[in-house]
């Protein structure tokens, strides 16, 4: 059976993203796009390279007809998704792209955020959407809060080290290099190809990148008891792609052995052999993770390397894989996608 799907926000990179994988997902077929700015146009206007696709227009949300809608992907900018969310149909099950539900303590929202959460009802059944880690929930779920993309790559790094119990909670240190996509479509000086060209650097350090509040809630939750990561994360002049550097202390054999055993069924993630490093080249336009280990020059520490495609299962990519739960189907529907290379 197809389900019919929605994408809200579809003229934004993840709403294009969303369209390229539902495009040959035999499960899905998209019914509506909208895209407030854009509506009237055609996709094929708004992204040329989905020109050979047979798509809807783009449409204000409002004139959308929910009634034939199995599924809808909120694709929209954050702080908006709460109250778009809130005013559709209480039955439509709905996976959220942005942050507004990703943080279960709408303080904690608003701490990090710095607005109070605007559907505070409906974040006590928004279900976290780190696929791997919560499957069983998002199975049952209406509403399902993507993560953010660097709050996933560092999770599939450290998650399964808490879980072990192979490593200091005390000392844990993530440096992160993220492609110029994450930060979003919308006009930014910062992201001009002059001011972001030939040069990287440092953004939201010191502890105030607004995924470490993700970091937080699920490290602590997993430790039973406080955990607080260094996070610098580097914006890096590449479209897609993240790496993150996880500097740990453990055995590095314990280490790597802690990431193996916790994925050696999962389809979409990889650890490499002991000593090998991944690149976000190999995993580009995929809905891969690779992971690599190796260990430190002083004894009894580790530096444990991720990537994954911010677009991909960073965020749209991830999305698809909580809707094929949702909806019945093979969590790896439509996502086996080769990554592309060169």
């Amino acid at each position: 059976m197809v389900q019919n799907i929605a994408i809200l926000g579809a003229s934004g990179y993840t709403g294009a993203e969303l369209v390229r994988l539902i495009a040959t997902h035999p499960s899905m077929r998209i019914v509506a796009l909208s895209g407030d700015r854009k509506a009237g146009l055609a996709m094929a206007e708004v992204f040329p390279f989905l020109r050979h696709l047979d798509l809807p227009r783009l449409q204000k949300i409002e004139e959308i007809d929910f009634s034939r809608v199995d599924l809808a992907f909120c694709a929209l900018p954050h702080a908006t998704s709460q109250a778009v969310i809130a005013g559709l149909p209480r039955d439509l099950k709905v996976v959220d792209l942005s942050a507004d539900f990703r943080l279960r303590d709408p303080a904690a929202y608003e701490t990090w955020y710095g607005k109070p959460h605007a559907a505070p009802e409906l974040q006590k059944e928004a279900v976290y959407g780190l696929t791997e880690f919560y499957r069983d929930e998002i199975r049952a779920a209406r509403l399902v809060a993507g993560t953010g993309c660097n709050a996933a790559t560092g999770q599939y790094a450290i998650r399964p080290l808490i879980e072990a119990g192979v490593i200091d909670l005390d000392d844990i240190l993530i440096d992160l290099k993220a492609g110029v996509s994450g930060a979003g479509r919308s006009l930014k000086e910062n992201l001009l190809h002059a001011e972001l060209s030939e040069g990287t650097h440092a953004y939201s350090a010191g502890g105030k990148h607004r995924h470490l509040g993700e970091f937080d809630q699920e490290f602590s939750k997993i430790a039973g008891r406080p955990v607080q990561v260094r996070f610098t994360p580097h914006l890096t002049p590449m479209n897609r792609g993240i790496l993150a550097n996880v500097y740990v202390k453990g055995d590095p054999q314990a280490v790597h052995r802690a990431l193996a055993d916790r994925y050696l069924t999962e389809t979409f993630l990889e650890v490499l052999p002991f000593g090998a490093l991944p690149s976000t080249r190999d995993i580009r336009g995929s809905n891969y993770v690779h992971i690599g280990v190796i260990g430190d020059r002083v004894p009894g520490c580790a530096m444990v390397v991720a990537v994954l495609d911010n677009l991909c299962k960073g965020s749209s990519g991830q999305a698809i894989q909580n809707a094929n739960l949702m909806l019945g189907l093979d969590e790896a529907e439509g996502l086996r996608l080769a990554p592309v290379f060169p």
